[in-house]
């Protein structure tokens, strides 16, 4: 391991013992994680011995849910699930990709991210709870603002609350996971604890997951800005390694050039 990934494994470490960190998240979708670079955090996470969260690109991703099979994720979303057709698809996807045995050890989840998928919820969630899967429920605040004609500014708005509350409602009375996400930072902690007071599982940044029943620990604050310090190694770590691919021929195309030329 080198450097940057050393101090992200100490801060998953610490952010485990302290800051209620219970996994790392990463994303075939909006992220375009390559394989390669799932296998780096995949690495470092289960050193930390964290669970991996894995956002496929879809809710019938059949690639991308035969590979988090391989990888061994522990947490399974379909991001842009708006209709219950759509969400009768991912778990089609789910039964043919995993066995029943498998169901049990995976956290299957949709996201809920867009206004049309909110005024389809009380569909999407009868589906969600016939299912022999019952996949839990992702909000995606971020997206759902931009969704409803508000801004990024919006998502800790009381507007945006009242819908996340009803979800977590929604979720309690059927017995279905939460997780709420997008733009989770400081600002966003008297929403999720009005949110865990109805329901609430879990709750992310971009990459790190946290269990919501640490959310009212006073280091909660620094879990969260541990979490935006391990993003940037993480980004930083990425950038590096495609440097140095890019560059490991140079010298050796500048000789070919001068033979050529």
């Amino acid at each position: 391991m080198n450097k940057n990934e050393k101090e992200m494994l100490a801060i998953l470490r610490q952010g485990k013992d302290e800051y209620g960190y219970i996994g790392v998240k990463s994303e075939f979708e909006a992220e375009g994680t390559r394989a390669d670079e799932f296998l780096r955090l995949l690495e470092i996470t289960r050193r930390a011995d964290l669970n991996v969260g894995l956002k496929v690109g879809g809710c019938e991703a059949i690639r991308d849910l035969h590979e988090a099979r391989q990888f061994g994720v522990d947490y399974l979303i379909a991001p842009m699930v708006e209709t219950p057709y759509a969400l009768t698809k991912y778990i089609e996807a789910i039964e043919r990709t995993y066995t029943p045995d498998e169901h049990a050890d995976v956290g299957f989840l949709f996201n809920i991210e867009t206004i049309t998928a909110y005024n389809n919820l009380n569909d999407l969630i009868a589906v969600a709870t016939k299912s022999n899967i019952k996949p839990g429920v992702v909000f995606g605040r971020v997206d759902f603002s931009l969704s409803h004609n508000m801004g990024r500014e919006d998502i800790n708005s009381d507007a945006v609350q009242e819908y996340v509350c009803a979800v977590a409602q929604q979720c309690k009375n059927n017995n279905l996971e939460l997780v709420v996400g997008g733009g989770v930072s400081i600002e966003a902690l008297p929403g999720l604890k009005k949110i865990k007071a109805i329901r609430l599982d879990r709750f992310e940044t971009r990459k790190i997951i946290f269990d919501a029943a640490h959310i009212s620990e006073k280091n909660i604050d620094k879990g969260l800005l541990a979490a935006v310090h391990f993003e940037i190694l993480w980004l930083e770590n990425k950038q590096e390694y495609y440097k140095t691919i890019s560059l490991e021929d140079e010298t050796r195309i500048h000789m070919l050039r001068s033979r050529w030329i």
